[in-house]
């Protein structure tokens, strides 16, 4: 519908668009003239970079190699609780990490059930922490991440292909190379692009199970360059390599996420003549299960006892981690649907571009850049609240694009016309007519928002003090303290408000929808 008359005003959008683009652009120009006056790089900046790099492309190998078996059984097996199974695998999307990387803790820590079992036989406990431990994590997040792309990508072949082999006398293993093995060459540099990308952003993995001279990341030496010795040069000159190494692995995810499909089949439900073993796809099934389940249970189970041990700070940050969360959601809503609607009308590629400079950018570098910005005119500690909101809008910002734009294009494709022909102005449109079209993903990208907003540690860490901290920052404070029974506590509130307000918002948007 370019170049015509629109149902739906695109200034709104593009203005939203603008906001975006000056607040990353903004902070990324101030990241780059401090970090000229930030000096070169240490014997320690090199050793960060060098383990940053391992560890992304050890934790990418290893969800990628064991996601292949584990989407492999789930493609070519039909058993009670599959689709529940594959349901789970999207919940470490909005897991909070704190509670994840807790959950690690309590099963594969030096105090953990596996350590526990390994001494009953006389052998030594599990090294979780240093690059172990970022490393399992890492897999822990992405494994679900990755079978899902790859499941995806199997249950797109069509099924006329596996009966067509079937017929040709194929076994398992000319099937494999004959059909599955061209498409894993299709979306495996995908999935390994996106996971590398992830990688390079997780702040809170690093923080609570890396540290040490040998176990730093790119992001973790920003941590400490802000708290430890407040040397706002070397901070930005880290930021700089951070931002051009998650650029580049985010334009690497974009450019191998192409690809060209096996074509269209007759949608008919994909039936395996292969066999296969299945004991061992019951292997990888119950496995991945198990890493995925034990993690969250131990902390459910440690959390009932950890609940009466709660003091009084951690229901406070609970409370300002609301406040957070509902403030990142509404700054969400009033960027994402505007530019949404422009995009829609076709005319404003731009907008859509300028929503995804969220992933071109981690949030730490993002903090950084706001950090040197507003400290010459106000205190950044006293606006620590609004500007975590702001910056967990901007990182949900992508995703909830993704959501918006297909359902506003197809809104306005197919009522667009019919609305200008009834002489239906803008507004009776948008609220009579795309908004409530709209409502499934309005929930859907809100709850997603809300969830990962609540669960959060990253720019906080920078800009809070001791009087001021969300509900994972506080349970950080209290895993550094030992006192791990209430830290447990605050996981499973925390685990309960995130997926409580994820399922709020999504249910809500989809309630009644349909009228």
């Amino acid at each position: 519908m370019a170049g015509r008359a629109q149902p739906v005003s695109s200034l709104p959008g593009v203005s939203a668009a603008a906001l975006v683009a000056a607040v990353i652009l903004g902070t990324l120009a101030a990241v780059a003239l401090r970090a000229e006056s930030g000096g070169g790089f240490g014997p320690a900046d090199w050793a960060a970079l060098r383990f940053t790099l391992i560890q992304a492309v050890l934790s990418t190998l290893l969800s990628a190699v064991v996601a292949i078996p584990v989407a492999r059984a789930l493609a070519r097996r039909r058993f009670m609780g599959r689709r529940a199974l594959i349901a789970l695998l999207g919940a470490p999307f909005i897991l909070p990490v704190i509670v994840a990387i807790l959950g690690l803790l309590q099963v594969f820590g030096r105090a953990g059930w596996i350590s526990d079992i390994l001494g009953y036989y006389g052998l030594p406990p599990v090294r979780i922490y240093g690059l172990h431990g970022v490393v399992l994590a890492h897999v822990f997040f992405n494994l679900p991440l990755a079978t899902r792309l790859i499941l995806q990508a199997w249950q797109e072949v069509p099924a006329e292909r596996f009966r067509l082999a079937a017929q040709l006398g194929c076994n398992g293993w000319a099937m494999f190379r004959l059909i599955e093995a061209t498409m894993l060459a299709r979306v495996l540099p995908g999935v390994l692009a996106v996971i590398f990308a992830i990688c390079l952003t997780s702040f809170a993995v690093a923080l609570t199970l890396g540290g040490g001279p040998r176990a730093t990341t790119i992001e973790l030496a920003i941590y400490q360059a802000f708290t430890y010795d407040f040397d706002l040069g070397r901070a930005a000159l880290l930021s700089a390599l951070q931002l051009a190494l998650t650029a580049a692995a985010a334009l690497a995810a974009l450019r191998f996420s192409r690809g060209d499909g096996f074509g269209a089949g007759l949608d008919l439900a994909i039936r395996r003549w292969d066999g296969g073993v299945p004991v061992l796809d019951a292997f990888w099934i119950i496995t991945a299960a198990a890493f995925l389940l034990l993690p969250l249970g131990s902390v459910v189970i440690s959390g009932f006892a950890g609940l009466f041990e709660l003091p009084v700070m951690v229901f406070r940050a609970a409370f300002i981690s609301i406040l957070v969360a509902a403030a990142s959601t509404v700054v969400l809503l009033f960027l994402a649907l505007p530019m949404a609607m422009a995009v829609a009308t076709g005319r404003y590629g731009i907008v859509e571009l300028s929503g995804i400079l969220g992933l071109a950018a981690s949030p730490l570098v993002i903090g950084t850049g706001l950090f040197i910005l507003i400290r010459p005119v106000a205190n950044p500690t006293a606006l620590a609240l609004p500007v975590t909101a702001l910056v967990n809008a901007i990182m949900a910002l992508p995703f909830a694009l993704r959501i918006l734009v297909p359902a506003a294009r197809g809104t306005v494709s197919q009522y667009g016309h019919l609305a200008l022909s009834l002489d239906m102005g803008k507004w009776a449109f948008l609220t009579l007519v795309l908004l409530p079209r709209m409502r499934p993903q309005i929930g859907f990208a809100a709850g997603l928002t809300a969830a990962l907003s609540m669960g959060d540690l990253g720019v906080i860490a920078l800009f809070a003090d001791a009087q001021i901290a969300t509900l994972p920052l506080q349970i950080y404070r209290l895993m550094g303290a030992y006192q791990m029974q209430a830290a447990a506590g605050g996981a499973l509130l925390l685990l309960v408000l995130s997926m409580g307000v994820f399922w709020i918002l999504d249910r809500g948007g989809r309630w009644h929808a349909e009228a």
